[in-house]
């Protein structure tokens, strides 16, 4: 049996206010020790993923701006060149989209329209962190500034250019037809190819409504506790364990106890 961890980060394994992982410690280095990989899911972009993978020593793939892209790193499965898979709608279309609908009344910020000194007072992140996270493929999170009812016809409109909206820890993300389970279903094919004669187990971890189709599409899927867990349902033959600490403590008391079932 060959176990892949799936993790969403703000809010699962990094700290929602501080963005630490530092409770998570003892579960990371259980997992490092196993070779087991760590396969990043985040809303977060590219470049900001790439940054947290350095600080963690994570050598895996990663999938970015929830499900927007998947990046195989170089000579991971073979010797191969980085693979980014793309999926949806590209930002520069999100763009003019969200330009068209604002012309149209519907009043919101994105991160397009934020200075990285606003960007870093409202998300805590530093000024280099700020930076990358703008850096977007596939996505725009934005702050809806309008009514309900304006909101109802602003995801309406979406709609009827093929995008959709999605509800995260901060900000409401504006995105193609695509979410967080389409890279996870994609490196678990990657990774049965890779090891034929082995039983491939996928364990997902999350907290929040952006991470449900992720978790359904795994073998374990594990809530993490957070401001929003409770909205998270899945039916009840899937088993679902849920941590009784929030963010990356939590993270750790879950997956250690994964660990020990599974015999690790």
């Amino acid at each position: 049996m060959r176990l892949i961890v799936i993790s969403d980060l703000d809010g699962t394994l990094l700290d929602h206010t501080t963005y630490s992982w530092s409770a998570a410690t003892p579960a990371l280095e259980r997992l490092s020790g196993a070779g087991i990989p760590v396969v990043l899911n985040s809303s977060k972009t590219i470049p900001e993923i790439r940054a947290i993978r350095e600080e963690l020593s994570n050598s895996a793939p990663f999938i970015a701006e929830n499900g927007a892209a998947l990046v195989i790193p170089r000579d991971y499965f073979m010797a191969a060149p980085e693979q980014v898979e793309l999926f949806g709608a590209d930002h520069p279309r999100i763009l003019r989209v969200l330009a068209g609908l604002r012309q149209r009344g519907f009043r919101f910020r994105s991160f397009q329209d934020m200075t990285t000194a606003e960007l870093t007072e409202l998300t805590g992140l530093d000024p280099d962190a700020a930076v990358r996270a703008k850096q977007r493929a596939g996505t725009e999170p934005l702050l809806w500034q309008g009514s309900d009812a304006a909101l109802e016809e602003f995801e309406e409109a979406l709609m009827d250019c093929n995008l959709r909206l999605l509800a995260g820890g901060r900000f409401l993300h504006v995105m193609g037809r695509f979410d967080k389970a389409d890279g996870v279903r994609y490196i678990a094919r990657a990774f049965r190819s890779q090891y034929p004669g082995e039983r491939v187990v996928t364990v997902a971890l999350g907290d929040s409504p952006n991470d449900q189709a992720m978790l359904e599409a795994v073998d374990v899927p594990v809530i993490i506790r957070g401001p929003r867990s409770d909205s998270l349902s899945l039916p009840s033959d899937r088993h679902v364990m849920r941590s009784l600490k929030e963010g990356p403590a939590g993270w750790n008391e879950c997956m250690l106890n994964l660990l020990m079932e599974f015999g690790y």
